[in-house]
């Protein structure tokens, strides 16, 4: 489900995608529910897409909100884990501990704090989703693969 989710650079908030054309990509706010264009010279970003720098190796999105979910029972983060910079850094560290401390910013973190709860709001299960949608996507390649044959098949019938 993140895959559909954005983020747009200078618009607050994050936003799911409703349709795409050449021209144009149709958007809704996961704040308020309004709907607005966006054009191809506007910076979007898919929540899928985005990774946090560790020690090790880079860490998906997904896997931090998944983290967070676990530290909070499911609910939103509290207003006193992101009162300053030094809450924040000790809050993600207890999150994700070996996060990169040079490339990761508060600014970074407050972000990541602020989407995790909007989509906590808005009832968006990252976990489950992606997997289902990843398993219709399949479901959906699978009968494509099956009529293409179907279809060579009565061709190859027709040639001979």
């Amino acid at each position: 489900m993140l895959k559909k989710i954005l983020s747009i650079s200078g618009k607050s908030g994050l936003f799911k995608l409703v349709s795409t054309s050449k021209t144009i990509t149709l958007v809704e706010s996961l704040i308020d529910g309004k709907r607005l264009p966006i054009y191809p010279q506007e910076k979007i970003v898919s929540l899928g897409e985005i990774a946090i720098y560790t020690s090790e190796e880079e860490v998906p999105l997904k896997d931090v909100f998944v983290k967070i979910k676990e530290m909070e029972d499911g609910g939103k983060i509290s207003d006193d884990k992101k009162s300053s910079n030094a809450d924040l850094f000790a809050y993600f560290g207890t999150v994700l501990p070996t996060y990169d401390k040079e490339k990761v910013y508060a600014s970074d973190i407050k972000k990541i704090v602020n989407w995790y709860n909007l989509l906590i709001e808005n009832e968006i299960d990252f976990e489950t989703e992606e997997n289902k949608l990843d398993a219709e996507e399949s479901a959906a390649e699978e009968k494509e693969t099956e009529t293409t044959t179907e279809e060579s098949e009565e061709t190859d019938k027709t040639e001979k």
